[in-house]
C-alpha cells in the first residue's frame, strides 16, 4: 500500500455513498495509550497480564481440581419441566452429580394467603400445581373446616373426590405426553395431550375453567354438576381408558423404550424415607404408601380401588405406576357416577356461603350478604391446624393458623414437588447425560409447587 493511504480519513466511494476505513500507520506506544484509557471490556483480551492463574477445583469449594466439567442444564431447557436448573458436573459423559437450582418462578403465594381472605384463598392456592389445582383447593378448603369445625354435605363429599381422580388422570396424561418426549416417544406429546383434552372440557363444562379452576371452596363446591355429566364422564372414562391401553401397547414392550428406562435412576425405599419423597417415586421402591388408603378422606373408604405399586424403583416402574393409577381412577370416577348421592353441593351456613345467584337479583339483602362475604369473608377460630390429601405427585399439606379474624395468620404448603426433587441427586449419580433427562422427567415436577 502507498504511503498516500497511510494516515488518510476514511473514503467516501462516490458510488455507492459508502464509508471504508483507511488503514492508519499508528505508533504501538499509542495503542498502549488508548487501551489504559478503555475500559476492560473487548480489550482485555488483547492486553498481557502477570497475574496468577488460581486454579479453585470443581463446582463446590472442598472438591480438588479434576478433569469434570461443569455445565447448565436449563433453567430454559425444555425437557427440565419448567424453570428448573440442574448444575451438572460430568466426567466425560458420566453424571458425577447433580445440584437442583431452584427459585426462578417464585411468587410468595404462601405469604400472598396471608393478605387474602379464607373466601379468596382458594383462588391464590389453586395456581401452585397447576397441573393438580384442585387437589391445592382441596387441601386448602379441608384446613379451613376443620378450624370451623363444619362437615361438607355427602353430595360434595363424592364430587369433590371424583374432581381429584379426573385432576389424577389428567395430570398423569401430562406425564405420559412429556415423559414420552423427553425420552424421545415424540408421538405421544400428541396422544397423551389428546385424551388430557378431554378431561380439560369437562372441567370447563362444569367449572367454567380448564385449569386454576377455583371450584372446590370451604364449605363444599362452587356450582352443581351440569345437566347430563353422567353420559359426558362415562364416555369420557371409555376414551381415556382406550388410549391408557394403546399408550401400554406402544411403549412397555417397546426395546429401545426399555432400554432407556429399565435399571435407569434407581432409588430405594430408604432414600425416599430420608428424603420425605412421596407419591408414585416412592411406591416404586415397593412401600404401598398412599393417603387415600393409609389415611383415608372424602369418601375412598367407600369405594373400591388398588394402590399400584412395583419393586424396582426406576424410570420404567415410575412410568408405569402412573399409567394404571390412571385405570384406577378411572374405576373410581365410575363409582362415583354410580353411587352419587343427592342434596346441596355446598354447606347451607348463612355465615360461610353466599347466597343463591338468582336471589341477588330479587333481595337487597341478599346482595349485601354476597357483597360483604366476598370483600370481608368469614372469621374463622383462632387455632392451628394441618391437613394432607394424595395429589398426583404425593402427599401435599396445608398449615394454617388462625388468629380468628378473616386471614390467616401463617400459611404453609407442604408442596411433594419440592421434596421430590431431592430424589433428582442420587439417582443420576453415575448415570449419562442422557439418562439425567429421562431421570427428571419421571420425578414429574410442578415448579410453580416447588418455588411457590
Amino acid at each position: 500500500m502507498s504511503d498516500k493511504t497511510r494516515g488518510e480519513p476514511p473514503s467516501t466511494d462516490s458510488t455507492s455513498g459508502e464509508s471504508t476505513s483507511a488503514i492508519k500507520n499508528v505508533d504501538p506506544d499509542e495503542i498502549e495509550t488508548r487501551l489504559e484509557r478503555q475500559t476492560d471490556e473487548g480489550a482485555q483480551e488483547l492486553r498481557t497480564t502477570s497475574r496468577e492463574l488460581v486454579l479453585t477445583g470443581g463446582m463446590w469449594p472442598e472438591d480438588e481440581l479434576s478433569d469434570t466439567m461443569i455445565i447448565n442444564m436449563g433453567p430454559q431447557h425444555p425437557s427440565t419441566h419448567g424453570v428448573l436448573r440442574l448444575m451438572m458436573e460430568l466426567d466425560s459423559e458420566e453424571v458425577v452429580r447433580i445440584k437442583p437450582v431452584i427459585g426462578y418462578l417464585h411468587t410468595g403465594m404462601e405469604k400472598t394467603g396471608e393478605d387474602l381472605t379464607y373466601v379468596q384463598g382458594p383462588t391464590n392456592v389453586t395456581r401452585m400445581d397447576y397441573a393438580a389445582p384442585f387437589s391445592n383447593e382441596l387441601v386448602y378448603s379441608m384446613a379451613v373446616e376443620r378450624l370451623l369445625d363444619i362437615d361438607v354435605p355427602p353430595r360434595a363429599t363424592w364430587i369433590r373426590m371424583m374432581f381429584q381422580e379426573l385432576n389424577r388422570m389428567s395430570s398423569h396424561l401430562l406425564f405420559q405426553a412429556t415423559n414420552g418426549m423427553d425420552i424421545g416417544a415424540v408421538s405421544m406429546m400428541l396422544y397423551g395431550w389428546r385424551e388430557r383434552e378431554e378431561v380439560l372440557r369437562f372441567f370447563e363444562k362444569t367449572t367454567g375453567l380448564r385449569m386454576n379452576n377455583n371450584y372446590i371452596r370451604p364449605g363444599g363446591v362452587a356450582a352443581d354438576l351440569q345437566p347430563g355429566w353422567q353420559e359426558d364422564l362415562l364416555a369420557l372414562c371409555d376414551t381415556v381408558e382406550e388410549g391408557v391401553r394403546d399408550y401400554d401397547e406402544l411403549l412397555s414392550q417397546n426395546p429401545i423404550w426399555v432400554e432407556r428406562t429399565v435399571g435407569v435412576g434407581v432409588l430405594t425405599t430408604e432414600d425416599c424415607l430420608s428424603l420425605s419423597i412421596t407419591g408414585p417415586i416412592l411406591r416404586s421402591t415397593g412401600f404401598a404408601w398412599d393417603l387415600r388408603k393409609a389415611q383415608p378422606y372424602l369418601a375412598y373408604d367407600e369405594v373400591d380401588f388398588d394402590v399400584i405399586y412395583t419393586e424396582n424403583g426406576d424410570v420404567f416402574d415410575r412410568y408405569r405406576i402412573r399409567l394404571y393409577e390412571v385405570l384406577e381412577s378411572i374405576k373410581i370416577v365410575r363409582q362415583c357416577v354410580e353411587a352419587m348421592p343427592p342434596g346441596d353441593y355446598r354447606v347451607q351456613d348463612k355465615k360461610i356461603t353466599p347466597p343463591p345467584r338468582a336471589r341477588i337479583d330479587e333481595s337487597m339483602e341478599a346482595l349485601i350478604h354476597h357483597f360483604k362475604l366476598f370483600t370481608e369473608g368469614f372469621k374463622v377460630p383462632a387455632g392451628e391446624v394441618y391437613t394432607s390429601v394424595e395429589s398426583p405427585r404425593g402427599e401435599i399439606g396445608c398449615y394454617i393458623v388462625s388468629d380468628g379474624s378473616s386471614k390467616p395468620v401463617r400459611l404453609h404448603i407442604r408442596g411433594p414437588s419440592f421434596y421430590n426433587l431431592q430424589s433428582a441427586e442420587p439417582m443420576a449419580r453415575g448415570s449419562l447425560v442422557a439418562d439425567a433427562v429421562a431421570i427428571v422427567s419421571s420425578v414429574d415436577p410442578i415448579m410453580g409447587e416447588v418455588d411457590r
